[in-house]
């Protein structure tokens, strides 16, 4: 039995300075040992530990796709004691990956159906995961429209710009890109909080569409009401909460919400769930 406590040894191969601010960065992992990729078996919308000998570790979510191969991808951004010693890590450098743990997106209940998928800011990472995993062509026709409503303060703001680009061009996939504002006499998308794009962009429900949400509390407190001026039911509304995970498995109760712990019994939830919860999240 895998002991929980034990983060699996993996190598820094590649790490992609994300935003022009410079504190989000995307980390590429090799594991050591080949047996330990197998175990780490996850799903889009799990999450991992950093761990970094000396100074601790940190929950993330898991920004790669399990049908990428290889490797496993986190973005991580410089807020604390963990994350910027992480930052000043080199390719090559040796650490630890505990996980996967929490819960994942509820793939099985949406395939056949519209998803929408709706994200602010950094909380975009499990959210790529998602993307690429719904692209995937082994997965595109279990799933019917996909939009996806994407927005950050400024242009150079953006997680993951290249794939957004790629995504942009495709037709199977429609893109909504917007920012708060810019100044950029070559932007090409939107200008507009998410909530708003949202209420633009984003297909009524009609019981055949569901919406993911990871964002910030403020990006998710307004677009709760758009979602329900388009019809979707609370059961349709999936969202990630993150917040204020620390050991990952229920120990350390840092995470909890009334009874629910968001490390163990989320982070997913329907916002049917949340709604017998304090509103804490």
């Amino acid at each position: 039995m895998q002991n929980p406590y034990l983060p699996y040894p993996v190598r820094i191969d590649e790490i992609i300075t994300e935003t022009e601010d410079k504190n989000l960065k995307t980390f590429k992992f090799v594991f050591l040992n080949p047996e330990d990729e197998k175990k780490f078996a996850y799903k889009s919308g799990q999450f991992g530990e950093l761990s970094v000998t000396g100074k601790g570790e940190i929950p993330i979510g898991i920004a790669s796709s399990p049908t990428e191969k290889g490797f496993v991808k986190f973005t991580v951004n410089k807020v604390g004691l963990v994350s910027s010693f992480l930052h000043t890590m080199k390719v090559g450098d040796i650490m630890g990956i505990r996980g996967p743990l929490g819960n994942w997106y509820p793939w099985e209940t949406m395939e056949g159906k519209n998803v929408v998928i709706i994200g602010g800011g950094f909380a975009f990472t499990t959210l790529r995961s998602s993307i690429i995993y719904m692209l995937d062509p082994a997965n595109r026709s279990k799933f019917k429209d996909i939009h996806v409503i994407y927005g950050a303060r400024s242009p150079g703001m953006l997680l993951y710009r290249d794939e957004l680009a790629e995504w942009e061009k495709r037709d199977d996939i429609n893109m909504h890109i917007t920012v708060d504002g810019t100044d950029d006499p070559d932007w090409k998308y939107n200008v507009g909080f998410v909530p708003t794009i949202t209420e633009q962009k984003a297909p009524s429900s009609d019981g055949e569409t569901y919406a993911i949400i990871c964002g910030p509390p403020i990006m998710i407190k307004f677009t709760q009401p758009v979602l329900d001026n388009l019809g979707y039911s609370h059961d349709q509304i999936i969202m990630s909460l993150e917040n204020r995970m620390k050991c990952g498995i229920g120990m350390c109760g840092r995470c909890n919400i009334g009874k629910e712990f968001v490390c163990k019994d989320g982070p997913v939830f329907t916002l049917a769930e949340l709604n017998n919860t304090p509103k804490e999240y």
